[in-house]
């Protein structure tokens, strides 16, 4: 049996009061008089010294400086997402590194340990080796030989040159170059072009991903490299120059300065052996790569054995690929910020529900009317609940800001869907009492350049909590990567250009899909079904034949 509790005798209790509350004087107002008198010490730098940890929390929205773009009412939230960032950029010289985060929904996927100590690697790599640097000026000036120099460099390179008009499709490749980069220890650089500078800010600290205007002998081919190129990887196989039979016997000085990898939606073999393993160790015998692709090819880089251990150390939940890459490349510059920030804040932040529905028409690929194409939305919206229908006998009541529970931010080439849906329920109440809003994305007029209207829009569909996207948009993929959430997938119509049943399929994760993977098995060494050979690897629900990372 439990004894009884004694209470504290009254005796004992008025003797330790007295001390109890000198003690606490001592350690309050000592500290504080050391820290108020000139040349002392701090009092963070005594209590420091008494060891008592002090922890500061800075919350964006109380710095007097430049509050107009942090979101309202921002909690205290990690804006280095878990590690993925470094803080070692200046804030004001990205506003959307650090506040972009603070738009979404706090994400459940933690970066793994090990990508976090790859990216910090990489980054010192970047600094060491990347542009303006002494071993990047020599790695310039072996480019001027006509084959590889003697001996291992240093540093290796990786180029990225735009490929296609999307910006989409170009800032998936981006990603995907970039993760190929980390995976073989390369410096990774971007040929930005005409139409893509001032997009982005510098992901890198201490360093430049541009590729200088001068001095790169090859900068200029970039806008005539295309399959069948004498430099490419695919012809220099095809015309016996290198071989990827035996790698281990393929001499340095046997290669060329530079390769090109054509990767892009018209590849054909033997440019697609690049996702096979021995071409991968020919490959890294090569200090210059320069690559242009128009496709998510990052689930392809799984089926190469030599990367397999490490993307799964980097990425344990296959389908968080994108998600990490992208919010860790990808920011917005200041000018592009200031136009996301602002109609965020103007049209979406009072929201607690934002839903965002990408419409791709896709012209050239399968035309569909717009009238068609938003039956076929609604229908989708309809059954799955995410939007609620309208009494087509009851009108609509006098809008309520207060009263609306959701906002629908439509993207689409067609401004006609967007106005049909804002039509919708603004002419009719709904069937449950709610109140929608209905937004176009901005710049639908043209009056931005286009790839700024499209980052723009990837952006605000990224701060969206349900996602509905045409099929085949790489638009739509962006956003629901960089938002971390399935969407539903707005199947292709029928050739009757009737809904098609089902209208719409959550997708089985947020992983973009890859659109145009190799035909050619390089373990079985022929060709076959690639969504069969990893298990984190399956077709796409929207693609034929695509390919797609789940988890």
């Amino acid at each position: 049996m439990r004894p009884p509790r004694v209470p504290p005798q009254p005796a004992a209790r008025s003797a330790a009061w007295p001390v109890g509350l000198l003690v606490a004087l001592c350690f309050t107002t000592l500290p504080l008089f050391l820290a108020l008198s000139p040349g002392r010490p701090t009092l963070f730098d005594v209590w420091q010294q008494m060891g008592i940890k002090v922890t500061v929390h800075y919350d964006d929205e109380t710095k007097p400086s430049e509050p107009s773009d942090s979101p309202p009412e921002s909690p205290r939230r990690d804006i280095l997402l878990g590690g993925l960032l470094s803080p070692d950029i200046d804030e004001a010289t990205c506003r959307s590194r650090y506040l972009s985060s603070l738009y979404r929904s706090p994400s459940p996927h933690s970066p793994s340990p090990y990508l976090v100590s790859r990216l910090r690697k990489y980054e010192a790599l970047h600094r060491r080796c990347g542009p303006g640097t002494p071993l990047y000026d020599k790695s310039v000036r072996q480019l001027a030989s006509a084959h590889h120099s003697m001996g291992l460099a240093e540093c290796s390179y990786l180029v990225w040159a735009p490929a296609g008009d999307h910006l989409g499709d170009r800032v998936l490749s981006m990603a995907s170059t970039f993760l190929y980069a980390l995976l073989t220890r390369r410096v990774f650089l971007v040929d930005m072009g005409r139409d893509m500078v001032g997009l982005f800010c510098e992901p890198f600290p201490g360093a430049s991903w541009e590729l200088p205007p001068a001095g790169f002998p090859a900068r200029n081919l970039t806008r005539q490299l295309r399959r069948g190129s004498e430099r490419s990887y695919g012809n220099l196989i095809a015309a016996k120059k290198v071989s990827d039979q035996d790698p281990s016997g393929v001499r340095s000085e046997s290669l060329p300065s530079y390769a090109y990898l054509h990767l892009a939606h018209d590849y054909q073999l033997p440019d697609q052996l690049f996702f096979c393993d021995a071409d991968q160790t020919v490959l890294g015998k090569v200090n210059w790569l320069v690559l242009q692709s128009d496709l998510y090819f990052a689930p392809g880089l799984f089926l190469v054995p030599q990367f397999e251990d490490e993307l799964r150390w980097m990425f344990p939940a296959a389908d968080t690929v994108f998600h990490h890459v992208g919010r860790y490349l990808l920011h917005p510059s200041n000018k592009v910020w200031k136009v996301i920030a602002g109609y965020y804040a103007s049209y979406m932040a009072r929201f607690d529900e934002r839903i965002g529905i990408q419409i791709a028409t896709l012209a050239g690929k399968n035309p569909v009317p717009a009238e068609a194409y938003i039956e076929q939305v609604t229908a989708c919206t309809s059954q799955e609940k995410i939007l609620p229908e309208v009494d087509p006998d009851a009108a609509s009541t006098d809008y309520d800001a207060a009263a609306t529970s959701k906002v629908v931010l439509v993207g689409s080439v067609a401004p006609e869907c967007g106005e049909r849906l804002r039509s919708m329920y603004y002419e009719h109440a709904t069937v449950t009492g709610e109140s929608v809003s209905v937004l176009q994305q901005p710049g639908a007029a043209g009056k931005q350049p286009r790839n700024q209207e499209v980052l723009v829009e990837m952006f605000l569909q990224s701060y969206c909590n349900v996602s509905v996207a045409s099929g085949w948009s790489t638009v739509g993929y962006v956003g629901h990567g960089l938002a971390g959430v399935k969407p539903w997938l707005v199947l292709s119509l029928p050739g009757n250009k009737t809904v098609a049943r089902p209208p719409c399929v959550r997708a089985t994760s947020m992983e973009p899909c890859f659109h145009a993977p190799p035909s050619y098995d390089c373990r079985a060494k022929k060709n076959g079904d690639l969504g069969a050979v990893l298990r984190y690897l399956r077709h796409c629900e929207d693609v034929d034949g695509g390919l797609k990372l789940f988890d």
